[in-house]
């Protein structure tokens, strides 16, 4: 890489900047406006077979063309996409210059926190019908109760029949709640760890009181499975093949008099997926080949055939590669990677103030100051990180400085050094000897059943991302 040479004459000190103390108005505004297009993204898609379809959708009606893993790729192709299992997707706008000169990468995960049903999840207790959960991801159990969910997701039949379900989003349907113990009774529970109070097994989902006609030892739960059976046509052996998750209900929402940031359930990873994606739909022929990876299983390790750790990114762009070059090989492939460079578009956290103690507060990130460059993450010895180099920090500065309204802040893991900290994807993606950095928004709240963002944040990241791909 040439030597990077700063023109401008810069105060010798680092100053971090607030987006909204920055930006004029004409900014601020368009800022507002992008948000209330995430807000209503991030309401509609709260799983990843949602955001996929979504994103398909979109991806049509811009001219772009689907295709599958054994389809062989034309010399001219300009812009294509591939869906991995309902649950992952990757896409690709040619560049000007050759794909195999090396490509720009975009990868976000469309995988949160939740619950999801257990394989025979339905039964009866006192009465009541129950559904059975085990929780997906870092969650707080008690953070589960008492709120009000959803049930979202797809059901399989025996017959291969494909079955939407979406109980809870609209006005007029029912939700579901984790019971928790009223206070009056519970002060042996408040001894407890917080941890300890709610067990995982014991977030069993209420969902129904109302018995069947038919005689039996279970009839409530009879009935909760005629009902099911009425709607969807499905029987209680097919909940055996069924991706069902339990999600919290209600739209996201605007937080404070300002009404500045977002309450949402499901920003991390969404806000990037969104941000990238408009990013990458805003940018025309990029110089170089644009790839944008949006991956499953994030919050439990990327492990599985839609996560990170997959191969299906790494053959998409082979695919593209061999479509180009008719002298393809192993070492095109290898030579391309090795040229690549790489975002991993995560969320972090910023410092709160009701919590302080567990940031670093000379160097955590801020709530509004644009969006977060990590150069490393994990935690305790920087475990379970990739690193950027100097030198791709370096670059990576120069494309944020490049753009004046472009807010952006430096960010050294997500808590104080002995803490256990978090990584990303970022080292999946390094192991292919690309140059990967991780950048994201900062929320309060991560993994809980809404997190806040701020909208200054959402938006540095839109022109972060967009100026990197362009």
């Amino acid at each position: 890489m040439k030597p990077i040479v700063n023109k401008k004459k810069a105060s010798l000190n680092y100053n971090r900047q607030f987006c909204f103390d920055k930006w004029n108005q004409e900014i601020k505004n368009k800022a507002y406006k992008f948000a209330e297009s995430y807000k209503k993204f991030v309401s509609q898609n709260k799983t990843e077979r949602e955001v996929v379809e979504t994103l398909t959708d979109q991806l049509l009606s811009r001219g772009f063309k689907q295709i599958n893993f054994t389809q062989k790729v034309s010399k001219k192709w300009q812009k294509l996409f591939l869906v991995n299992r309902h649950k992952a997707l990757i896409m690709a706008i040619q560049g000007k210059q050759s794909t195999s000169t090396g490509v720009n990468i975009i990868v976000s995960h469309l995988d949160s926190p939740r619950l999801d049903l257990k394989l025979t999840p339905v039964y009866q207790k006192e009465h009541l019908a129950y559904f059975k959960t085990h929780y997906y991801g870092g969650i707080k159990t008690y953070q589960w109760t008492a709120i009000p969910l959803e049930i979202r997701g797809m059901v399989v039949t025996d017959m291969g029949k494909q079955v939407p379900v979406s109980i809870g989003a609209k006005q007029n349907d029912p939700i579901f709640m984790v019971s928790d113990l009223l206070p009056h009774l519970a002060e042996k529970q408040m001894e407890l760890k917080l941890k300890e109070a709610i067990k995982g097994e014991d977030l069993n989902l209420l969902v129904g009181s109302i018995s069947s006609v038919k005689k039996s030892d279970n009839r409530v739960k009879d009935k909760v499975l005629e009902l099911l059976n009425k709607k969807y046509g499905i029987k209680e052996e097919d909940l055996i093949s069924a991706d069902l998750e339990i999600v919290p209900n209600g739209l996201a929402r605007d937080v404070g008099f300002d009404a500045s940031m977002i309450s949402a359930y499901g920003q991390d990873d969404r806000v990037c997926a969104y941000t990238s994606f408009q990013s990458a739909m805003d940018i025309g022929q990029p110089e170089k080949t644009t790839i944008l990876i949006f991956v499953d299983r994030e919050e439990i390790g990327s492990y599985g055939n839609t996560g990170a750790l997959s191969s299906f990114s790494k053959d998409f762009i082979a695919s593209l590669l061999a479509g180009e070059n008719l002298e393809f090989n192993e070492n095109t492939l290898r030579d391309c990677l090795a040229s690549s460079s790489a975002i991993s578009a995560d969320v972090t956290t910023a410092i709160d103030p009701n919590f302080a103690t567990v940031s670093d507060s000379v160097t955590a990130v801020r709530m509004g100051a644009g969006v977060v460059i990590e150069k490393y993450t994990g935690g305790r010895g920087k475990g379970g990180s990739n690193e950027a180099s100097a030198e791709y920090m370096a670059k990576m500065r120069q494309i944020l400085n490049s753009n004046s309204q472009i807010v952006w802040q430096p960010a050294s893991g997500i808590g104080k050094v002995d803490f256990r900290g978090g990584g990303t994807v970022a080292l999946f993606f390094s192991q292919h000897n690309i140059d990967v950095v991780d950048m994201g928004v900062a929320l309060f709240n991560m993994h809980a059943p809404f997190e806040i963002s701020h909208k200054g944040d959402i938006y540095s990241a839109y022109l972060a991302f967009k100026q990197f791909l362009g």
